[in-house]
């Protein structure tokens, strides 16, 4: 029973990072595709030249990928 009890407090963590990591790798999905057909040339370059890229193409980008970047403040 004691161990059980030292457990319990861990579930919402749990579950906040569970919840957490789905949203990430929705995102993630969201702009993959953008990313292979408008970035694939700097795609080994980092996260922020992969960003600046996306943002140079925003005219181009599909509407889940810019309101992703949109709801990040890009």
């Amino acid at each position: 029973m004691a161990r059980f009890l030292l457990f319990v407090p861990l579930v919402p963590l749990v579950l906040c990072a569970t919840a957490a990591f789905a949203q990430q790798q929705r995102e993630h999905d969201a702009c993959t595709r953008d990313v292979v057909r408008h970035c694939r040339a700097v795609m080994n370059d980092g996260d922020s030249a992969v960003l600046a890229c996306l943002k140079e193409h925003r005219d181009r980008i599909s509407k889940g990928c810019d309101k992703i970047l949109t709801d990040h403040g890009q």
